[in-house]
């Protein structure tokens, strides 16, 4: 399994990010915050865009905004190129 450190918000949240694990295995991205499951998707329902503030996922009609302390290494384990 491969895990990551990140900070999670909504878009469009105002308020501090929520600091969360991210979890990749299975074909699986599982996130959880203070040992709770806040997403378990399978990644391929997800659609992800690099954007200046962050990896941006759409899935379930949701969009969170991630911000993962080793991006190259999140971007690679997802099929990502980052420039």
């Amino acid at each position: 399994m491969t895990s990551f450190d990140a900070r999670l918000r909504l878009l469009g949240q105002s308020g501090m990010p929520l600091g969360v694990e991210v979890d990749l295995n299975d074909g699986r991205m599982m996130i959880t915050s203070d040992g709770k499951e806040v997403a378990n998707w399978p990644l391929d329902d997800i659609r992800v865009v690099v954007r200046s503030d962050g990896f941006h996922f759409e899935a379930e009609g949701e969009e969170v905004i991630l911000n993962v302390t080793d991006t190259r290494g999140f971007a690679s384990e997802i099929g990502l190129t980052l420039d």
